[in-house]
């Protein structure tokens, strides 16, 4: 219970944190479930405002409130890391604007797109599968974060992400794979385990490209990689259950 409460005030603005000093990487674990309870608050949120508001409001709303539950702490992560992959050339360089606590053009590039596909995302669910949808993007996106700690090393020998290294196991992926196939399979069916291989793939695969940068993975590395699987699961789903569904006349769910 201290590594989930651990993982919960880390990943979200509830201080539950136990006292003292505990190992970070079986916290890990847990990421995805942390991830279904952000998902329940923006589904219960989204049901109570779509009573009185259009889906656009509704959409802003459930960005603003991951922003505000999160501590927009993955999005900072984002921000850091379109400055420091695209404004150098050199993996030292990089590593040196990850640093910065500027903000350059790209971030401010890269953070306009990134919320503004996000709130198109979020106010496009189809209504049949909003609370599925929203209940397990958060959770699928976190497990697909704890992939890149397995998959890749870190490119620092000192930072606070190199601490879910430090002891850390196999069981921890495979209770994180656990939880968010599970989420995915009662959520969302069939369709919903393809979306836990859609992040898995996305995380992986943007892992992979930021480690050959970057030499490893940093902390805002594992954010990036939560804001965009974030997107994949979220875009995918639409198409998944929406179009395809209609395309092939085949429920997916």
């Amino acid at each position: 219970m201290n590594s989930l409460r651990l993982a919960i005030s880390f990943l979200t603005i509830f201080p539950v944190a136990p006292r003292g000093a505990i190992p970070f990487a079986p916290a890990r674990a847990y990421f995805p479930l942390v991830g279904l309870g952000l998902g329940g608050i923006l589904a219960g949120l989204e049901y109570a405002a779509s009573l009185a508001l259009p889906s656009l409001v509704v959409g802003a709303l459930l960005l603003l409130a991951l922003l505000v539950l999160t501590r927009a702490l993955h999005t900072e992560g984002f921000l850091d890391c379109c400055d420091g992959l695209f404004g150098a050339y050199t993996r030292e360089r990089r590593l040196e604007i990850l640093r910065d606590s500027h903000v350059g053009a790209f971030a401010v590039i890269g953070g306009v797109a990134l919320l503004a596909v996000k709130w198109a995302l979020l106010a496009s669910i189809p209504d049949d599968i909003s609370v599925g949808l929203l209940v397990a993007f958060p959770c699928l996106s976190r497990f697909g974060m704890v992939t890149t700690m397995a998959g890749y090393k870190y490119a620092r020998d000192q930072g606070l992400g190199i601490s879910f290294k430090v002891g850390a196991r196999w069981w921890q992926i495979i209770v994180a794979f656990g939880i968010a196939a599970a989420a995915g399979y009662l959520l969302l069916g069939f369709g919903g385990l393809a979306l836990v291989a859609i992040a898995m793939l996305a995380s992986l695969g943007l892992g992979r490209w930021i480690s050959r940068l970057l030499g490893g993975m940093t902390g805002d590395a594992y954010a990036a990689v939560n804001e965009v699987a974030e997107v994949s699961v979220l875009l995918s789903g639409i198409i998944l259950f929406s179009q395809l569904s209609k395309l092939f006349e085949v429920p997916f769910w």
